[in-house]
This record gives structure tokens, C-alpha cells and sequence, in this order.
């Protein structure tokens, strides 16, 4: 399939840059470049506002059985179109093609969530305390227009969270993707715009990330701000919306613990943690990235967990019998380097990996580190990246102490057998989400989001439909 040259989105056209300027698109696998994405300049997002103005007037009058209609359709497009919108997205992101379509898959499951979801946004009657001449209600409005600010990691998955929550309650949103992967996310925004979405509910556009992030953000057009990615970019994001009083998500990084107890059944931790942290080449924010091993089982876990690295086939996610694609850019290949000499400085061992693969593309070997000193920058850091790192523990205390011991709060995995052990996890652990004895299921209908220097709000299940709710008071004398 060959890879378009993809534009922007406004007032329901796909259209060029005002400017005609445009950034190169490159194949993670090859190094190559493959295509043009449009650079939005001032002009286009102010058309890009005021498209969104007028868009969330029309979508916020429409009855939520009628958007309902919509978003189900523009699922079944998505379904349709699943298997050449991997191609697209393998080319772009490097993803094996069974990963790609996953994703594209998964988005029209969360849009048939939300767009019945948005059925049941109730606001209620509240009894009067003094005279029953009066009627007290509270209701439920959409909040406004909305700027959304996603990452290349799941260029289809961040976006579609955040869209349909807020199109089941009735927002409009401007999408500023990630233009590494521009292809996917507009192809996403095309199943909408095909299904009969209203002009202007929807926009979509790539460019200077600070530039477009400080334009819209303070714009007094949009009531509503939507982010996910690295914590410090997040925090200047969440800064910049608080000095305008504009309501806020931040989906931020994590650096996952998973705490393997003695009692656990360390096939199945191998076979859920090894397949949680080599997807996507590591490229994840919920991947298990500190694994902390009971001393008795270290050994074992880290020889039975590097067998299953091994077998995994790194290459091209086009080609067949790929199981891990390549890092999406050069700067990733960087980071691995970084992160394994430091590594081994410290005093860990590299159990597998910790080379580059090859001179062509962006191959990294999947890297098993044992013995981690806690001074290493891969227990401090988040690596972003096929690499796990590994050291012992104790007792289940020293654990959770170490999984709490950083400022991030996002994701995290226990395997035991012990249900007083999973307890204990379930309640001392400082994190948004936590699976146990499982790989990880964000599914739709549960929250998804994290704590502390993770991020705050919800990105699944109706916790995040409130996100993009005001929420009014209203007292009616009828004498």
C-alpha cells in the first residue's frame, strides 16, 4: 500500500498548510523517508477555532442518540478499514502489522463504548428542602471545544480515547497529532468524517508542537485540555492551562513495577510480563519496566524471562513472522545506549542484548539487564524501550517500598498465588492501575490513568466522560 502524503483536517476539508510547508515522514525500519505531513501555521489554527466554535454548537444540540449513530458508524468504518490502516501505520510507526491492526480494532471498540455511554449522561432531580413549589435539578453540559495533544507511540489509541469520550458528551476537538505518525491518527479522523460528522466537531492538525500548544491552549475558544506524554512536558502544559482556568487531563509517563513474590507461577509472569514489555519495542507507558524478583525464584525468573526474549523475531513489521518492530526514531536508539552503559557501569550484567541491530533502521536488541543497582538510570528513568531491568528482594515490604520509591504512578503488575499478598499490593501500591496475575486489559469501560507525577483524570470508563462535563445547579420557584 502506498503512504499518502497526509493533510490537515478543518471545517470538515482535508487541505494543505496556508503556508504550503510541509515535515518528511520516515519508515523506522529503513530509514527512509516516505511521505509529507502538512505544518499548520497561525492561520490555520485559527480557522482550525473557529471551525471548532462553530462545530461544537452543532454537536452539543444533537440528540446523544443521534451522535450515537455517528460514532457507531465511524467504528464500523474503522473495523472495515483495519487492515490497510495498519499498513499505514506499520510504515510510519514500525509496529508489526498484527500489532497495528490490533490497534486499529481496539479504537472501534472504545468509540461503541462511549458512543453508548454518552446515552447515559444523567444529570437528576434533587428533592426541595422547604417548599415543594420548588424544583431543584442538576445538569450535565458539554464542556466546549477541546485541544488534544497526542504521542506517536499510539498514534490511533490516544487519540481515540480522548475523542470519543468527548464526542459522546457532545465537545468538539482539535487534535494536534504526533508528526512522526501523521497517516494513522487522519485516517482515524476519516472514518469519522466519512461517517457524516458535522463540519467543525472535528479538526486535525500537525506542526510546531510548542508553538501549536501555546496558541491553542490560552485560546479563549478552547475550555478543555487533553495530554499525553512525558511528565515534563506535561507539567508546562498543565501550568499553562491552570494560568487560564482550563480543566485538564494528563495522561503522563510511568515507570511500571512488577513485583514477582516467591509463591508466583513464574511461567505465567514470563509469558504475561515478557509480552507486556516487548510490545511496541517497549514503546509504552504502561510497560513493566522494574522488575522486582523475590531473591529465592531471581535466577530462575531472569533465565526463563531471557528464553522468551530470545525468541522473539526482531524486524521490518511489514514482514512476515515479525514479533518486534523496530524503536520509531533515531533518539530511541540513543536512550538504549545510554541507558545499558550506564547499566553496566553500575554494576549490572547484561543477560541479553544491549546492541543496536544492524546499521539500516532503528533495530535494537531486546536487552534483559539482572542485578540492577538502584543508582542505575534505568530504575530512575523510564527507558521506553525493549528493556528489563532486574533486581532481588526480600520481603514484600522492601518491594512495595521500592515500587513507591519513585514519583511516578501509572501502571504495575504482581504475580502470587497469595491472596493475602495481592491484598496487600492492591492496597499499599501507589499507582492508577495495577493487574495481577495478568498481562494488561485497558479496556474501555475501566479508567485508565495515573497518580502523582503520572498524571491526573481518567481516559477510560465513565470517569472520563466527566472530564468533558460541567456540572450545573439549577433551582426553579414555580410561584
Amino acid at each position: 500500500m502506498t503512504y499518502p502524503n497526509t493533510q490537515l483536517f478543518i471545517n470538515g476539508e482535508w487541505q494543505d498548510a496556508a503556508s504550503g510547508k510541509t515535515l518528511a515522514v520516515f519508515n523506522p525500519a529503513t530509514g527512509a523517508e516516505i511521505g509529507r505531513v502538512a505544518h499548520a501555521s497561525i492561520a490555520d489554527l485559527d480557522r482550525a477555532l473557529a471551525a471548532a466554535q462553530k462545530g461544537f454548537e452543532k454537536w452539543r444540540d444533537m440528540p446523544a442518540i443521534e451522535r450515537n449513530k455517528i460514532m457507531r458508524k465511524a467504528a464500523a468504518l474503522m473495523r472495515e478499514r483495519a487492515g490497510d490502516i495498519a499498513l499505514l501505520l506499520t510504515q510510519e510507526q514500525g509496529k508489526p502489522l498484527a500489532e497495528a491492526k490490533g490497534e486499529a480494532m481496539a479504537a472501534a471498540d472504545i468509540i461503541e463504548w462511549f458512543a453508548d455511554e454518552g446515552q447515559r449522561v444523567y444529570g437528576r432531580i434533587v428533592p426541595p428542602r422547604f417548599a415543594l413549589t420548588t424544583r431543584q435539578m442538576v445538569l450535565k453540559d458539554p464542556v466546549g471545544p477541546v485541544a488534544a495533544f497526542t504521542p506517536w507511540n499510539f498514534p490511533i489509541n490516544q487519540v481515540v480515547r480522548k475523542m470519543a469520550a468527548a464526542l459522546a458528551t457532545g465537545c468538539s476537538m482539535i487534535v494536534k497529532a504526533p508528526e512522526e505518525t501523521p497517516a494513522a491518527p487522519a485516517a482515524l479522523i476519516r472514518a469519522f468524517a466519512d461517517a457524516g460528522i458535522p463540519a467543525g466537531v472535528l479538526g486535525l492538525v500537525y506542526g510546531n508542537p510548542a508553538e501549536i500548544s501555546n496558541y491553542l491552549i490560552p485560546h479563549p475558544t478552547i475550555r478543555k485540555i487533553t495530554f499525553t506524554g512525558s511528565t515534563p512536558v506535561g507539567k508546562q502544559l498543565a501550568a499553562l492551562a491552570g494560568q487560564h482556568m482550563k480543566r485538564v487531563t494528563m495522561e503522563l509517563g510511568g515507570h511500571a513495577p512488577v513485583i514477582v513474590c516467591e509463591d508466583a507461577d513464574i511461567a505465567l509472569a514470563v509469558k504475561s510480563a515478557g509480552a507486556a514489555k516487548f510490545r511496541n519495542a517497549g514503546q509504552v507507558c504502561i510497560s513493566p519496566t522494574r522488575f522486582l524478583v523475590h531473591e529465592s525464584i531471581k535466577n530462575e525468573f531472569a533465565t526463563a524471562l531471557t528464553q522468551y526474549a530470545q525468541g522473539l523475531k526482531v524486524g521490518d513489521g511489514a514482514a512476515e513472522g515479525t514479533t518486534m518492530g523496530p524503536l520509531a526514531n533515531p533518539r530511541r536508539l540513543t536512550a538504549m545506549a545510554e541507558f545499558t552503559q550506564d547499566a553496566v557501569k553500575s554494576g549490572a550484567t547484561v543477560a541479553l542484548g544491549g546492541e543496536r541491530i544492524g546499521s539500516t533502521g532503528n533495530f535494537w536488541q531486546p536487552t534483559i539487564l539482572t542485578d540492577v543497582p538502584l543508582q542505575a538510570k534505568v530504575f530512575n528513568d523510564e527507558p521506553f524501550g525493549p528493556m528489563a531491568a532486574i533486581r532481588g528482594f526480600n520481603t514484600l515490604d522492601e518491594a512495595i517500598a521500592e515500587a513507591n520509591r519513585l514519583p511516578y504512578g501509572l501502571a504495575s503488575y504482581a504475580f502470587t498465588r497469595s491472596l493475602k499478598n495481592a491484598d496487600l499490593i492492591t492496597r499499599r501500591l501507589e499507582v492508577g492501575m495495577l493487574w495481577v496475575n495478568m498481562p494488561a486489559l485497558p479496556n474501555a469501560e475501566m479508567p485508565f490513568g495515573g497518580v502523582k507525577d503520572s498524571g491526573y483524570g481518567s481516559e477510560g470508563g465513565p470517569e472520563a466522560m466527566e472530564a468533558y462535563l460541567n456540572t450545573r445547579s439549577i433551582a426553579i420557584s414555580n410561584v
